[in-house]
């Protein structure tokens, strides 16, 4: 679209969806704008000057560059519009928060004129998004004497752009609106089948509670009934947005509930208050902090105990629990900034100071975390070049710090990469540090918002302290539709030409790589001491500690090279005894879960914490199926303590790699990829010579748990269950509910099966191809009585597979193969009982584009279980996923039917299964 012809065209056609028009972002389409406003006789003139006014997207976007010229020119009397005074045309500029906005306000305020640049400084004095080109022009003019820049400079030394904010409100009344029974998935919020309309904030609104219109109406006449009060979106008797962080929820959740961020910017609302029964997702709760919105844990509901304090239990064992006090849709509380209190009238529910810590307040009273991140910066900034002490102004960072007591492996990774906290001093867990990062990850349906959040936050280049960054193609891998066509391309330049390594060639001189990013991201990372931020709630490294993120905090990270949190709480994971034979890994995992949670009486001591997985040897890839789990595990992160000749082999599996991404021609102009190398070189030296031995904990660190894994108790196949019919709807869809293959008798029908995702490697590849050559010996023939979908995580996999003979085995049983050279270009809504091969991605996993048909029962080995997600309710059945190792799902597709423990063992005899023996080397020092 280039003109305001086909501008008005697109116009008409968002109205027959109920939409407004698209705020604009592109130079041209503004330009001619501009020409329409400049002409008074104009047939177009006053909807252009709305258009203008209001409708233009801020930061570094081509069109915010135009309309900041053109406000420059009319404060200097260049160009005269009477309803844009000068004095609003700085308003204007007050509002687009960085990038030309500060070349053209700093053009001003160091300009001759002294009138105007008395107005442009006081304008300048409320920003905050200053990059290195502005710092270093008012670094000069100061030094040159210039008495605006001295002006300035004080002022952001005492950080006036975040005193003179207003305080945050001391009452805030809100009204309640329960959102769903038990967990709910950020999937509720704003689907996976939606991700491609993220970054048009308008039309992504439409699709949240799963586009449930009686929902959405619901919350509608719940806002017209309490037109004074906020409404407090809840997660009754569950956890609120677990599975991932999904920036495009927070947005869904504020556009519905929140406050508008600026009257000039259209569709961008910050500050929603979000709840839950067990609160708020670790990841998802730092996205609510972006937008300066409260997550609140409502602890409503409790175990119930008899006369002696013991809980009391179901017919299930499982706990009962027992309403402390009703958040009903419609119930008017009160949240007190002040008291740090909950409140129904004059009765004090619970404490909430968790969801008030000084620095949430801060984020509040800012509009979100980005303004209080580069706030601080500046002042610094300004503080140097004064040559004075920094005054304080934030609330000053909480540093514990415990003489006598060791690190576990996250405070480890925290002291060495932390910057800006007190020299020498050693912080432990729940000490607030900002830190470096090293490897950064965008992944493509959240990448859109990342670019976006970039532009707003004007950076133009990645920072340089960051290791490496990629921009992965995952999540549209499986259909190369015209909606992937559309978006995609255009992602992938904006990432090129910011410094990220892209899956896919702007220029196309290499060809598309789909690779699951979290592949991607577990081979680039070269140093177990890094420290990883990713788009996507399975950046889960079995190197270094990873971080899944909002889209915003990606953005930060890629602009910034750091980020920002308290030291997580870390829980102990170890091992004893022996698998059997005929066990997988995979089934270690889901059991680590299980045991956990008979240990802690069902508590999840996981939640929210690290979890420090003493897996030792196993090598990342293998390892990576626990680290990613743990998102499941509803943990902040994971880290895997390895032995040392383990580490070694795993970062030489990661270069070479990198040096395959290096041939293919990925690399960029600042040679990222080369230097990882050179990275995972040193570190295979320090490891060798024993300068720096791989990471492991002190033997006297503090965990807030230690869990041990007993592997003789393992006795069959493990499998998560979404338990879609249970009676109480909050225990649906959790992840906890992991049951024995027995459970189901051999008798449950599986409709559809589902080898890939992140959770397997080649070594899963290999089981399915042995599996396929021994059901032929046995049988004579292989007959699929359910569909099979396979997609390996990454083209390595495939070559290495072609390399030595197990993809012309998969091949020989396939009825599909994808093809690079035609890509499909419409989802499968229909599966014929065969085995399809698929392009290398996330697929069924990701639910936005190929899904299982309505009402299926589907076994997977994926991570998703969440209800819609691979697979949608039928008007007769619900859809589930159930999630087990790769040898449970092929031969649950074989058999149309889940296997029993007999069939099972005699399906993988002889099988190289994933194995795992617990180190028998303390890993500790």
């Amino acid at each position: 679209m280039n003109t305001y012809t086909d501008y008005l065209k697109e116009i008409e056609e968002r109205k027959e969806q109920g939409l407004h028009p698209k705020p604009i972002d592109g130079a041209e389409l503004l330009s001619e704008i501009i020409e329409q406003i400049k002409d008074v006789d104009n047939k177009h003139r006053e909807e252009s000057l709305n258009f203008f006014i209001y409708n233009v997207l801020p930061g570094t976007t081509s069109a915010a560059s135009v309309k900041a010229k053109f406000l420059k020119e009319i404060i200097l009397g260049e160009s005269v519009v009477k309803e844009i005074t000068p004095a609003f045309a700085l308003e204007q500029l007050l509002h687009m928060k960085g990038g030309p906005s500060i070349e053209v306000l700093l053009d001003l305020a160091l300009s001759d004129d002294e009138a105007i640049a008395k107005e442009a400084a006081e304008v300048l004095k409320t920003q905050v998004f200053l990059y290195e080109a502005d710092t270093t022009r008012l670094e000069a003019a100061y030094k040159a004497g210039n008495s605006i820049a001295k002006e300035l400079i004080e002022s952001y030394a005492k950080a006036e752009f975040f005193t003179k904010l207003p305080e945050v409100e001391e009452k805030i009344e809100v009204v309640t609106f329960i959102a769903g029974v038990g967990d709910i998935s950020t999937d509720l919020l704003s689907p996976g089948g939606d991700a491609h309309s993220r970054s048009d904030r308008e039309l992504h609104g439409q699709c949240i509670f799963e586009h449930n219109k009686a929902q959405q109406e619901e919350l509608k006449a719940l806002q017209a009934q309490h037109p004074d009060k906020r409404v407090m979106l809840i997660a009754e008797k569950g956890t609120m947005g677990v599975g991932s962080s999904r920036m495009s929820g927070v947005n869904n959740v504020a556009l519905w509930t929140g406050v508008k961020a600026s009257p000039y910017v259209p569709f961008i609302n910050i500050a929603p208050i979000i709840a839950g029964t067990n609160g708020i997702s670790p990841i998802f709760l730092t996205t609510v902090g972006v937008t300066g919105g409260i997550g609140i844990d409502l602890k409503n509901w409790v175990k119930k105990t008899d006369a002696e304090g013991n809980v009391i239990k179901d017919e299930n064992g499982d706990p009962v629990l027992e309403e402390k006090y009703s958040v009903a849709t419609g119930t008017v509380l009160t949240v007190n900034t002040k008291e740090k209190k909950l409140y129904h009238g004059d009765q004090e529910l619970i404490d909430i100071s968790a969801s008030l810590t000084p620095q949430k307040v801060e984020f509040i009273k800012a509009g979100g975390s980005y303004a209080v991140v580069f706030g601080k910066k500046l002042q610094t900034f300004a503080s140097k070049v004064l040559g004075t002490d920094v005054i304080p102004v934030y609330a000053p960072s909480k540093e514990i710090s415990i003489e006598g007591q060791g690190l576990t492996a996250v405070e480890k990774i925290f002291n060495k990469n932390a910057v800006g906290s007190t020299p020498g001093k050693v912080l432990h867990a729940g000490s607030d540090v900002r830190v470096e990062v090293n490897i950064v990850g965008s992944q493509d349906t959240t990448g859109l918002m990342t670019s976006q959040e970039l532009e707003m936050m004007a950076a133009t280049i990645i920072s340089p302290i960051v290791d490496g960054a990629y921009q992965s193609g995952c999540h549209t891998a499986s259909v190369w539709d015209n909606k992937s066509k559309a978006n995609i391309p255009r992602l992938m330049k904006f990432m090129n030409d910011f410094g990220l390594i892209t899956a896919r060639d702007p220029e196309n001189k290499y060809k598309p790589m789909t690779d699951v990013i979290h592949k991607v991201l577990n081979d680039i990372t070269v140093d177990d001491w890094a420290i990883i931020i990713g788009g996507d709630s399975h950046t889960r490294m079995s190197k270094g500690v990873a971080f899944g993120a909002d889209s915003g905090t990606v953005a930060l990270a890629l602009a910034t090279g750091e980020a920002s949190m308290p030291i997580p709480q870390s829980v102990k994971v170890t091992f004893k005894g022996e698998m059997k034979p005929y066990m997988d890994f995979r089934d270690v995992v889901h059991a680590t879960q299980q045991q956990m949670l008979a240990q802690f009486g069902g508590d999840n001591v996981f939640q929210g914490r690290i979890i420090e997985v003493h897996l030792g040897t196993l090598t990342a890839d293998q390892a990576f199926t626990f680290t990613d789990w743990t998102a499941e595990m509803k943990a902040k992160a994971s880290i895997c303590i390895s032995e040392d000749e383990t580490l070694i082999e795993s970062l030489e599996i990661a270069k070479s790699r990198i040096q395959i991404m290096i041939d293919k021609g990925m690399d960029n102009k600042l040679n990222v990829l080369k230097g990882l190398i050179a990275i995972a070189d040193k570190r295979i030296a320090e490891i060798k010579s024993g300068e720096k031995p791989a990471l492991a904990p002190d033997a006297n660190a503090k965990y807030f748990a230690e869990v041990e894994i007993d592997l003789e108790k393992i006795q069959e196949p493990m499998i998560a269950d979404p338990d879609v019919n249970n009676e109480d709807v909050s225990k649906r869809y959790t992840h906890d509910t992991i049951r024995p293959l027995s459970y189901y008798g051999g008798t449950k029908q599986v409709d559809l099966g589902f080898v890939g995702s992140c959770m397997v490697h080649k070594g899963d590849m290999q089981i399915l191809a042995q599996m396929l050559k021994n059901i032929e010996a046995l049988q004579g023939k292989v007959e699929f009585k359910a569909p099979l979908v396979v997609a390996p995580p990454t083209y390595n996999i495939v070559d290495e597979l072609k390399a030595e003979g197990d993809w012309e085995v998969l091949q020989k049983y396939s009825g599909f193969e994808f093809d690079d050279n035609a890509p499909k270009a419409e989802a499968r809504t229909k599966y014929e009982n065969m085995l399809y091969l698929e392009r290398p991605g996330c697929n069924l996993c990701m639910g936005n584009q190929e899904k299982a048909e309505p009402g299926d029962t589907v076994m997977a080995t994926s991570t998703r279980l969440f209800q819609g997600r691979v697979v949608k309710d039928s008007g007769e059945k619900k859809g589930e996923s159930l999630l087990s190792s790769t040898p449970v799902v092929v031969l649950s597709t074989i058999l149309g039917r889940t296997p029993n423990l007999e069939e099972y063992q005699a399906a993988v005899k002889g099988i190289n299964l994933t194995k795992f023996k617990p180190s028998s080397k303390l890993l500790a020092v």
